[in-house]
């Protein structure tokens, strides 16, 4: 079945317990966002629907009253997506690395602190990080393509479309191993974020078929327990609009979903990362990047061509060293 340790990815995630209250503050405090501009906005179409509309205009205003703070909040996380990334994520990443590795690290509020930290040690700003993330997701994308996902697998005649659904479900289930390489990144202690996440992907694309199957077992865990999160959410997001003005019923389901996203965010999406480092690091051990690989990634991405040349420019690393042993 799977190559990771269930347990050990839960006693990781109980020895993060400071990242996983700040995910939840941070996650849900977006979803209050969502939930206040989206009845702040049907109250103020409510009542300017009783004054410019007609007969129906009270809940025709406070709908679209609804999908412009909606959309307002959206904007907004759209924006401070780097911070997220720069402090959550990449800052969670960077205590699981230290504690699957055997090292001590802070506990309660210092863990955070102790995070940034190592995280700004690495990269200096976080545009860089966010750069970096973009430029390593693209490549993974491409490297799912030049393996023919689940082609690879069942190279069976006449079964184009079901082909083409299961590797669709393959992409969907690697969003997260862009964020792998920057905890191998971080792991290796690297101050040429580029370079280390060039030799990172390289060797991704040749452990591809493990970790594939593996993200797709993780893929099947986290999206079915947030269906499920998703169901238990229509009740609450219903009671919350029923209280608001107008016509909101049909936005119990929208906000079903954003309450789903926020719990996933902030609790299944570390059980997956910690997941996926575990096959990583397991899966590079003694392994340096294959240069063919690295010539095959750079004839068919254009971004891994860019990565490339973002390592020129950025200071030497030093030559890789064989991957230790992880637990």
């Amino acid at each position: 079945m799977w190559d990771f340790d269930i347990g050990k990815t839960l006693s990781l995630m109980m020895k993060t317990w400071p990242f996983i209250i700040f995910r939840v503050i941070v996650f849900f405090a977006i979803t209050a966002a969502y939930v206040l501009a989206t009845g702040a906005g049907a109250g103020v179409g409510y009542g300017v629907g009783h004054i410019l509309g007609g007969e129906g205009g009270p809940a025709t205003f406070s709908v679209w009253g609804g999908i412009l703070g909606f959309g307002a909040v959206s904007l907004i996380v759209y924006w401070i997506r780097e911070y997220i990334l720069y402090i959550v994520k990449a800052g969670h990443i960077a205590v699981m690395v230290r504690l699957l590795d055997g090292h001590a690290v802070p506990g309660d509020r210092g863990q955070i602190s102790y995070a940034r930290e190592v995280v700004t040690a690495r990269f200096a700003e976080a545009n860089v990080l966010f750069v970096l993330h973009q430029l390593v997701k693209a490549v993974i994308a491409a490297i799912t393509g030049l393996i023919g996902g689940i082609a690879a697998f069942l190279p069976i005649p006449g079964l184009d479309g079901l082909v083409k659904f299961v590797n669709t479900v393959i992409r969907l289930s690697l969003t997260y191993v862009d964020e792998i390489i920057l905890a191998y990144n971080i792991r290796i202690d690297s101050h040429s974020p580029y370079e280390t996440a060039r030799q990172g992907v390289v060797l991704y694309a040749q452990n591809a078929r493990m970790m594939i199957k593996n993200a797709i077992w993780l893929a099947i865990i986290m999206w079915g327990l947030t269906f499920v999160i998703f169901l238990m959410m229509l009740t609450p997001a219903a009671a919350i609009l029923y209280v608001m003005p107008g016509q909101m019923a049909g936005w119990a389901f929208v906000l079903a979903i954003v309450f789903a996203w926020a719990i996933k965010a902030a609790l299944i999406e570390p059980f997956a990362l910690a997941s996926l480092m575990q096959v990583y690091f397991k899966a590079i051990e003694g392994q340096t990047p294959d240069p063919d690989w690295d010539r095959r990634l750079a004839e068919v991405s254009g971004k891994f061509r860019a990565l490339k040349d973002k390592a020129l420019g950025s200071a030497s690393e030093p030559a890789l060293q064989p991957i230790k042993q992880v637990g």
